[in-house]
C-alpha cells in the first residue's frame, strides 16, 4: 500500500475541496470522477510502466515527479482552458473567468471542439494499438488472430501502421465529411509516428530515450483525458471539482503505475500488456464513434476494466497451469 498512500492522501484532500466548492454533491461528484478517471485510464497504467520500464532510472522519477502536475493542471485544467481559449480568441484569464462565471457557456463551447479533440485522441490511440498489433510478439493471447497465417503477412508489410491508419482516416472523411475531423485525425496519426522518429535517434539499443519517452507518456495521458474530461461535463460544470476528481484519478494511475514497474507485475502476468493495448484499441474506436454517435464513458470505462481484468485472471491460469506442470 505504500505505492498508494500520497494518493490517498491527496484524495482526502481533494474531497475536503470539493466540500467547499459544492457540499455533499460536490464530494460525491468528485469522487464519481476519481473512479471515472481510473476506469478510463488503467489500461494507460498498463502501457506506461511498460513503457517506463525501458528507460533510464532518472527519466521514471522525473515522470512520476513532474508528469504529476502536468496531469492534474496541464491536462485536466488549462487544456480545456487553452481549447476554448483558441476557439473563442479570448485571453486565457478571460477564459478562466467564463469558466468560474459562465460554466454552461464554458462547457458549450468545449463541446463544439469534441469532434476535432475525439479525432486526434483516437488517431493517437490508433496508432498505439497498432504498432503493438502488428509487431512479433513472443508471447500471444488472441491466438488465431495473433499466430494466423495472415497476420504473419500482414506483419511483414512495411508501414503497415500508417497504412492502416490512414485507410480509417480517409474512411472517416466520407462518413463526416468534414475536413477538420480529418484534420485532426491526420495531426494525430502525424504526432505518434514523429515521436517515435525522436525515440530512434535518441534512444540506444537497450535504454529507451528519456526526454522522447516522457513526451510520449505526457502525450499518451492526454490521449485518455480527452474523454474523461468532455465525459466529467455530464456530471457538473464546476471545472475546479472536475480537475480535481480527474486529477486525483490521475495520481492513482500513477501509483498503479509505479507499482507495476516496482514489482515487475507485466512480466510475471505476460497477457496484462496484451489486454491493456486491445482496451485502447477499443477506446480509439470508440472515440471515432463518438464524432457521430454518443456513447456513454460508463461503456468504455467497463470495457477497458473488462478486457485487462480478462488477461489478468488468463494470466494467473496460466501460471497456475505452468507451476503444475
Amino acid at each position: 500500500m505504500r505505492y498508494f498512500y500520497t494518493s490517498f492522501f491527496i484524495l482526502i484532500i481533494g474531497l475536503i475541496a470539493g466540500y467547499f466548492l459544492g457540499g455533499l454533491e460536490g464530494v460525491y461528484i468528485a469522487a464519481l470522477l476519481v473512479v471515472l478517471e481510473i476506469s478510463l485510464s488503467f489500461d494507460n497504467a498498463v502501457v506506461n510502466a511498460k513503457i517506463l520500464e525501458t528507460m533510464e532510472p532518472v527519466w521514471q522519477q522525473r515522470f512520476i515527479l513532474f508528469g504529476m502536475p502536468i496531469a492534474v493542471f496541464g491536462m485536466r485544467l488549462l487544456f480545456p482552458l487553452a481549447i476554448v481559449s483558441i476557439v473563442t480568441g479570448m485571453g486565457l484569464l478571460e477564459t478562466l473567468q467564463v469558466a468560474m462565471n459562465e460554466p454552461h457557456r464554458y462547457e458549450a463551447i468545449l463541446k463544439t471542439t469534441e469532434t476535432t479533440i475525439f479525432a486526434f485522441g483516437g488517431a493517437f490511440l490508433l496508432m498505439v494499438f497498432l504498432d503493438f498489433f502488428f509487431q512479433e510478439h513472443d508471447v500471444k493471447w488472441v491466438t488465431f488472430v495473433e499466430g494466423s497465417k495472415m497476420m504473419e503477412q500482414f506483419s511483414g508489410v512495411a508501414n503497415i501502421e500508417l497504412i492502416t491508419a490512414i485507410m480509417v482516416g480517409i474512411g472517416l472523411g466520407h462518413i463526416t465529411q468534414d475536413f477538420g475531423v480529418v484534420l485532426a485525425f491526420m495531426y494525430g496519426v502525424l504526432l505518434h509516428s514523429l515521436l517515435n522518429m525522436l525515440d530512434h535517434f535518441l534512444s540506444s539499443d537497450t535504454v529507451k530515450s528519456g526526454i522522447a519517452g516522457f513526451i510520449y507518456l505526457e502525450v499518451l495521458d492526454a490521449s485518455f483525458s480527452f474523454d474523461g474530461v468532455i465525459g466529467a461535463f455530464a456530471l457538473t460544470s464546476n471545472i475546479f471539482i472536475i480537475m480535481i476528481g480527474l486529477g486525483v484519478g490521475a495520481m492513482f494511475v500513477r501509483s498503479i503505475t509505479l507499482y507495476f514497474v516496482e514489482h515487475k507485475t507485466l512480466s510475471e502476468f505476460r497477457y496484462l500488456e496484451h489486454g491493456a493495448h486491445y482496451a485502447i484499441g477499443i477506446l480509439a474506436i470508440i472515440m471515432l464513434i463518438k464524432i457521430t454517435t454518443h456513447v456513454s464513458e460508463a461503456v468504455t470505462g467497463t470495457i477497458g476494466i473488462g478486457l485487462i481484468s480478462i488477461a489478468f485472471l488468463h494470466s494467473i491460469w496460466e501460471n497456475r497451469q505452468g507451476n503444475q506442470a
